[in-house]
């Protein structure tokens, strides 16, 4: 589907790519969805912040990493995608902190740590995303969240303004993070805070985590890691296949037999097939259990 129209857009000193009408399942973990209007990836956080104040403020804008926590809806996204991963990549020692960027793997940044005699971190191998989106939704997995390591983090404002600030500024909670004053900004980077230990401890408990990942997870198949947040005191898989879910399918889009809370692409599904599986499945465990269960992926963009 053509979105193009002539962008308002200068390219003033600008050093990264921009693409129109780029389909965005090149780019999200479900290899499903529409088209983005324009999708800009920056050469580094100098250039996001020179495309940041160069973007009229009207503009719609949305940021992704690996994309394992987006749908773009078959009308596709009229406005510009941000492309992290590939350009904000810094990770390195800041005296006892780690400053990682927001296109850092979460695997990446496990490892780095160990290397670095650092232990903590181990739980980010199960993350299968960047740091920005584990920013932006205090992602978690094994018992660990992001926002326990936050010291600081470093974003950048709709008109490009580089700023810190600490996690006292943010309402934190499970799977949601806000900032306290209304502004919208951009995750580029963190100072995170992880203890010495037993580093070769941290070595094995990284490949153990990734074991189990690949034990207990769909990872043959496009998927987008979990699909609704666990309810308070209960784990979303259990109740999606107490109500017989498993393997429901919808298009190519099937709740994984392998585990319930994640949902597949099996072949040729649309963002539509996936979107109305998601719907599906809620209404299923309300209508059955009366729990209402909430999805951590985000979905954007127009239905055909």
């Amino acid at each position: 589907m053509k979105m193009s129209e002539p962008a308002q857009f200068s390219d003033y000193g600008l050093r990264g790519e921009m693409l129109h009408d780029e389909p965005m399942s090149r780019h999200v973990s479900w290899r499903a969805g529409g088209v983005a209007q324009r999708l800009y990836r920056p050469a580094d956080l100098a250039d996001l912040r020179q495309f940041l104040r160069q973007t009229p403020a009207n503009e719609d804008l949305i940021a992704v990493g690996l994309g394992s926590n987006l749908l773009v809806r078959d009308g596709g996204y009229r406005g510009t995608v941000l492309q992290m991963v590939g350009a904000l990549t810094e990770l390195r020692m800041d005296g006892d902190l780690i400053y990682v960027q927001a296109g850092v793997p979460g695997a990446k940044l496990a490892r780095f740590a160990a290397s670095n005699n650092l232990c903590g971190a181990e739980f980010f191998v199960g993350i299968p995303g960047t740091l920005g989106g584990m920013l932006a939704m205090n992602a978690g997995c094994y018992g660990g969240e992001t926002w326990q390591k936050v010291q600081r983090v470093q974003v950048l404002s709709r008109s490009g303004e580089l700023l810190e600030r600490t996690p006292q500024e943010y309402d934190i909670g499970y799977r949601h993070v806000a900032l306290n004053e209304a502004s919208e900004e951009f995750f580029v980077g963190a100072w995170l805070k992880l203890e010495t230990g037993d580093v070769e401890k941290a070595r094995q408990d990284i490949k153990a985590l990734m074991e189990k990942r690949s034990a207990s997870q769909p990872l043959q198949l496009p998927n987008a890691g979990s699909v609704f947040r666990n309810p308070e005191g209960g784990h979303a898989a259990k109740l999606i296949e107490g109500c017989g879910l498993k393997g429901r399918r919808i298009g190519g889009a099937e709740v994984s037999q392998k585990h319930a809370n994640f949902i597949v692409n099996t072949g040729g599904a649309t963002a539509t097939d996936i979107e109305d599986l998601i719907n599906e499945v809620r209404a299923t465990v309300l209508q059955q259990t009366g729990i209402e269960l909430h999805p951590e992926v985000r979905i954007v963009g127009e239905r055909i």
